[in-house]
């Protein structure tokens, strides 16, 4: 499927107008049992086309393209799609792809302030993380002509593949992908140019887009599935239009189902209507917001719209308005290292997947999850809630990291819960105080220190005290949910409740669990609480601890 590209400049001259989706040719995806007859019995049934695998990437899911002329398609298309061994057929639609350190340059990069990203570092740098930019290359390496950008030579790379050439050298001839792989994981701290969010990240650069900005969907679906495939946990595509493709929809869910975030961009239709591949479920779509924090003149939205974040609104700060980072001069072979403003909700899509790498590298892995904290520690913008503008509000890393940091106690809570569990039985076994049912007070201080091991669960893995993520910012690391009044507010409403006190009293005490993992293991961050995860804030958290352990024991004695 044809996948054209401009830069952003080009891209943004003007709002893009609503237009009739163009294919080039067809793709077929075979169904995974079929073997080379098959694919031949198919040629000669239909008579007319040359099917040929995609890529080397191909093989395993049997997908493949072939040319057919447009006044040919439509019939061509309803023959395969009534033969059995024809899991896939459909048009090659044609879409575009959107466009505190001592950098000394970062102080133009407003962008990372809008996200609080400095606030981020303190707590990850997205180390052992790898994050597929699906793009137009990166400029990596020094091979043949192509060249290094200066502000890279610090950032890790792992093996990527180029789809256009089928080689393994993605190097960028075109300048979006480099400027995108800038955002997430621009070397930073080191004296030079600009700095990225997630700058210990690793990038796996998958080059998709040729020289002009074109390719094939076909194409997307090889590098989407080679990124699951070869350990990315992040995909990062800023890129999108034409029509629906399963093929790519598939591939989505397969990374989604592999475990692995997948951001898009919006796309820069100006219009209330979210582009493929964002709109496709397994996508995060991000919409973009300028300076002012208000939706971009360019940014498309609606009802997939997950997250905003800051893309560049020229029209209200001229150049400075725009998303700086290195890059290389634009659709040259070999040009020199140079920094440009972009700006299209390509360059706020990259944000999303730092942030995203960030949440990861804390040890929160699954993408659901992740993108649950993103959404949940969200700036308000908009109106309250959900946007179709902003989706759940405008990124923000800074409070993202402390919820990820939260919600990961796993062992340490559970054990925390256990032991706290078996100290209470043991020294008020004697006073037959704990005639509460046994197997009650274990259960809840077990369940309310987070069922980490199993994942599928959903919220009810989490502990139980780190469920302030859900409940939006403004509850977010709260005082008032980091200390004993949630668990007070189920004993006062419970403790009639006939053998409720063995439940209530393992919630106190795996609530108090958390709380002391929080203040030792991994001091957290509480909101109204002076510095950042210090004195102060483990101080509330340990006399909140050990006023949980009292209502504990107050809650056994009244129901003995």
């Amino acid at each position: 499927m044809k996948l054209s590209i401009a830069t952003s400049l080009l891209l943004l001259s003007s709002p893009a107008l609503a237009q009739t989706p163009k294919a080039q040719g067809i793709i077929v995806d075979l169904v995974n049992d079929s073997d080379d007859q098959d694919e031949r019995a198919l040629e000669e049934r239909i008579g007319g086309i040359d099917l040929r695998l995609n890529s080397v990437y191909s093989r395993a899911e049997r997908l493949f393209i072939g040319d057919v002329a447009e006044e040919d398609r439509a019939r061509v298309l309803e023959l395969l799609r009534g033969d059995a061994r024809v899991e896939v057929a459909e048009p090659n639609w044609e879409v575009e792809a959107f466009g505190l350190p001592n950098d000394p340059m970062f102080e133009k990069q407003w962008s990372f302030a809008m996200v609080d990203a400095p606030s981020a570092w303190d707590v990850a740098d997205g180390r052992g993380v790898v994050v597929a930019v699906i793009d137009t290359g990166v400029a990596f390496e020094n091979h043949k002509s192509f060249r290094k950008v200066e502000d890279l030579a610090g950032t890790e790379f792992v093996a990527g593949y180029n789809f256009i050439d089928d080689t393994e050298h993605a190097n960028d001839d075109h300048g979006h992908g480099t400027h995108v792989a800038g955002t997430i994981a621009q070397t930073t701290n080191n004296g030079i140019g600009v700095a990225g969010i997630a700058p210990r990240a690793r990038i796996m650069p998958l080059k998709v887009l040729d020289r002009g900005g074109r390719g094939t969907t076909a194409d997307i679906a090889d590098a989407i599935r080679m990124a699951a495939d070869e350990g990315a946990k992040v995909i990062n595509m800023s890129l999108g239009g034409g029509g629906r493709s399963f093929v790519m929809e598939n591939a989505v869910k397969y990374a989604r189902s592999k475990g692995v975030f997948v951001a898009c961009a919006a796309g820069n239709g100006s219009r209330g209507i979210v582009e493929y591949p964002a709109a496709y479920a397994g996508s995060t779509a991000v919409s973009s917001v300028g300076p002012s924090r208000k939706l971009a003149f360019y940014s498309s939205w609606g009802k997939e719209i997950a997250l905003a974040a800051p893309g560049g609104d020229k029209q209200e700060g001229g150049e400075l308005g725009g998303i700086l980072q290195n890059t290389i001069e634009p659709g040259r072979v070999g040009a020199t290292s140079t920094y440009l403003s972009y700006q299209g909700t390509s360059m706020a899509t990259p944000h999303v997947a730092g942030a995203a790498a960030l949440v990861m590298s804390l040890g929160v892995t699954d993408p659901a999850k992740v993108e649950q904290i993103l959404r949940s520690t969200a700036s308000e913008a908009g109106a309250r809630g959900w946007d179709p503008k902003y989706g759940s509000g405008i990124l923000n890393a800074g409070r993202a990291v402390k919820a990820a940091r939260k919600a990961v106690g796993g062992p340490s809570h559970l054990l925390a819960a256990l032991g706290l569990a078996l100290l209470f039985t043991v020294k008020l076994k004697g006073s037959r105080s704990v005639g509460l049912g046994g197997l009650g007070l274990f259960a809840a201080s077990i369940a309310s220190a987070g069922l980490f091991f199993a994942p599928s669960l959903g919220l009810l893995s989490m502990p139980l005290a780190a469920m302030d993520i859900n409940l939006g910012p403004a509850f977010a690391s709260s005082a008032l949910w980091a200390s004993a009044l949630p668990p007070l507010a189920f004993v006062l409403v419970l403790l009639p409740v006939k053998r409720a006190a063995g439940t209530l009293t393992g919630l106190c005490l795996g609530f108090a669990a958390h709380l002391l993992v929080s203040g030792i293991v991994m001091p957290a961050d509480v909101a109204l609480i002076p510095g950042f995860a210090g004195v102060l804030d483990r101080t509330w958290l340990f006399a909140n601890a050990a006023a949980l352990v009292g209502l504990a024991k107050l809650v056994s004695i009244e129901r003995r």
